[in-house]
């Protein structure tokens, strides 16, 4: 039984087929994306379990006349199909062997809190969640656009980023502006990268042996964008992230927490609101702060230890909001059970966690350095000494498994889908 998941974004659409042929069990049969979708070219980068690897340049449908329309969505599902289905590379036989399709969407506001099958009523809240995710929203619908074009016979299951955030209660989730505002425009803490902080919860209490209702966790996705949540007996109670993704931890290019006015200052210093969000969104983090060529941690961290001062200042400074936050969660849930390292740098940087767990010994937590430098997030493993009151645990992130998993038991539960083992 094959799975298609999509992750489509402004200029690129990501997938991943998994066969759930046997049950309970799962196997990943190609993965990829195509890049600089919009753009003058594009590219297909494909993977399959035979370990197979390409990158294909991808041509412009030749009977279009107008020239600078070039690959959008549909034309990049249409090409990952051609590759699903190819003889030599392909790892499906007919389109007909895909029984379902689960999409990440990035916000459902307050109207969508757990998976849902996409329906025109659905579309219409993501529609109406543009404004508050207007780089996100208009490509997850294109994806599922295409998706119907091209499987239309196939039901579609949309998992929102912002879905698991939803628990939090109103003090939680409110900013201290008026409160029209709120019930007007929506103006409230939506939190993100919800699907990855759902996964990683639920395999650390899996990997812990214990079950998730009787922990209290700080999750930490630390990569380009970064986010923490609070979560306690499997609900979030709070999260870094804001109505939009610049607010909370300090990331690659965006700022993260910042005085309001210091936006009304840009404005009055003559830059247009489009001038402001790119300053916030891609040219603040790490990338503003470092002085260097480059938002990614790897970079600033190695500038860093040869000397740079400004690098090590914007590491500082990353390292300080992380436990800045992790001081005021452990207040909120009264005590931490399990902190979770997760994402490109929370799974692979020991530098990092090593920072951190240094900064939060008031935990009576210890870092077993061992541990922490030969982790390279591949599985996982717990990091902390074994006299710690708390463990720390680095988790490797698949948000795609998540979606798959998610989308196949809302169809079973709907009685939209049959789970065969064969």
């Amino acid at each position: 039984m094959k799975m298609l998941v999509v992750n489509a974004g402004s200029s690129s659409l990501k997938f991943t087929v998994f066969d759930f042929s046997w049950l309970g069990k799962q196997k990943v049969l190609a993965s990829g994306q195509v890049e600089c979708i919009g753009l003058p070219v594009s590219y297909l980068i494909y993977k399959n379990s035979s370990d197979v690897k390409s990158k294909t340049e991808l041509e412009v449908n030749k009977e279009r006349k107008v020239k600078k329309d070039y690959i959008n969505h549909e034309d990049a599902m249409k090409y990952v199909c051609d590759k699903l289905l190819d003889k030599n590379e392909g790892v499906i036989g007919s389109i007909n062997e895909v029984i379902a399709i689960g999409h990440r969407v990035v916000h459902g506001g307050e109207k969508i809190t757990k998976p849902v099958i996409i329906t025109e009523k659905v579309k219409k809240v993501i529609v109406d969640c543009i404004p508050l995710a207007p780089l996100h929203n208009p490509a997850n619908l294109q994806g599922i656009d295409a998706c119907e074009k091209i499987f239309p016979n196939v039901p579609n299951v949309g998992i929102f980023d912002t879905a698991f955030h939803q628990t939090m209660e109103e003090d939680a989730f409110l900013y201290a502006i008026p409160y029209e505002l709120y019930k007007k425009y929506g103006y409230r803490k939506y939190g993100f990268h919800g699907t990855s902080h759902n996964y990683v919860a639920t395999a650390t209490a899996n990997f812990l042996k214990v079950s998730l209702e009787e922990l209290k966790l700080v999750t930490c996705h630390l990569g380009n964008g970064c986010s923490m949540a609070a979560i306690d007996k499997g609900k979030v109670i709070d999260t870094t992230m804001g109505m939009t993704p610049v607010e909370g931890l300090m990331m690659g290019t965006r700022c993260g927490d910042l005085d309001p006015a210091i936006v009304l200052a840009l404005i009055q210093e003559g830059n247009t609101a489009e001038q402001v969000d790119k300053i916030l969104n891609k040219q603040s983090g790490l990338l503003g702060i470092a002085g260097i060529d480059s938002g990614d941690c790897r970079d600033v961290l190695q500038a860093a230890a040869k000397g740079n001062k400004q690098c090590e200042l914007a590491i500082n400074m990353f390292v300080r909001r992380i436990v800045k936050y992790m001081g005021a969660y452990s207040a909120l849930l009264n005590g931490i059970d399990a902190i979770v390292f997760t994402g490109g740098i929370g799974e692979h940087s020991g530098t990092i966690r090593e920072m951190v767990i240094e900064q939060v010994s008031s935990f009576n937590v210890g870092l077993n350095k061992r541990a922490n430098a030969t982790c390279k997030g591949e599985s996982p493993t717990i990091i902390s000494t074994k006299d710690s009151r708390l463990r720390v645990v680095v988790m490797p992130t698949n948000e795609e498994l998540m979606i798959a998993t998610q989308s196949i038991q809302l169809l079973l539960d709907e009685n939209r889908l049959r789970l065969v083992a064969v």
